[in-house]
């Protein structure tokens, strides 16, 4: 059995857990190693107990208490060697605990079984994830300008998504940010908005996921219900009811979610 919870979720700071069995991955580090340590407290596991990082991309959001936990608890990480190459000139004290990989190779992590795929994203080799145990599948998506085959391809089987749906578009347009940063949202190395996100989940429900986890939404041009909604009806029109037929989340901010088994 896996078991998912998201740590933090959104453009503050991003980071989950995967779990099954004595294995314990996080996916993101980016929040404070002390953040990262009382989350997994809470949660009855010592941080000393990871089995391993895996890391999306390069960006602060993603990364921002990665050195402080790995000089604390001497971690192994992964990343797309595009990324590596980012970490690296940022934090020496990966060496010896850095493990590169190109996009599409897959490796284990413990007893977990991960697939990685190339991502659309405007930094030097985004990655997605797969993590898969015991014939089960978790899949996590997010940071990514527009579907790719390789994106559609990688979730397919997925039991558990965490998929991005970061913007409501006329609330993006009509709202605050600069043109440059609306233009770098709305752009194919940018994020998902509500209905592309709701387009992921289709997909992923229609080949078997029964528990959906909606992630890294825009504070400024999104709430959980508008995702929600725009998800929730994607969803209908196609014939799968959520609560019924699909568990239909949204991942908090701040704070932990609630644990996904699968």
């Amino acid at each position: 059995m896996l078991e998912l919870c998201t740590l933090a979720s959104g453009s503050s700071g991003n980071c989950l857990l995967v779990s099954c069995g004595a294995t314990h991955i996080l996916v993101d580090a980016g929040i404070s190693c002390r953040r990262i340590t009382t989350a997994l407290k809470a949660m009855e596991l010592n941080p000393a107990a990871l089995s391993g990082v895996l890391i999306t991309h390069e960006h602060s959001d993603h990364i921002s208490g990665l050195a402080t936990l790995i000089k604390q608890f001497h971690l192994p990480v992964y990343a797309s060697r595009g990324t590596a190459l980012q970490l690296s000139g940022r934090i020496p004290m990966l060496a010896g605990v850095l493990h590169s990989f190109v996009p599409g190779e897959c490796f284990a992590v413990g007893g977990v079984a991960v697939e990685s795929f190339a991502t659309p994203h405007d930094a030097a080799q985004s990655t997605g994830y797969t993590l898969s145990s015991e014939g089960r599948k978790a899949a996590v998506v997010t940071d990514l300008g527009h579907i790719t085959p390789e994106v559609a391809q990688g979730i397919q089987g997925a039991n558990l998504l965490v998929a991005e749906a970061n913007h409501d578009v006329e609330w993006l347009q009509s709202g605050p940010y600069p043109p440059f940063l609306k233009e770098r949202v709305l752009g194919q190395r940018g994020h998902l908005s509500n209905e592309a996100g709701a387009e992921l989940v289709c997909s992923a429900v229609a080949a078997g996921a029964g528990t959906v986890v909606l992630a890294h939404l825009s504070h400024e041009n999104n709430t959980p219900q508008r995702a929600l909604q725009v998800v929730g009806d994607a969803l209908i029109r196609m014939g799968a009811q959520p609560g019924r037929d699909v568990i239909l989340d949204v991942a908090p901010r701040t704070e932990p979610s609630r644990r996904y088994m699968v």
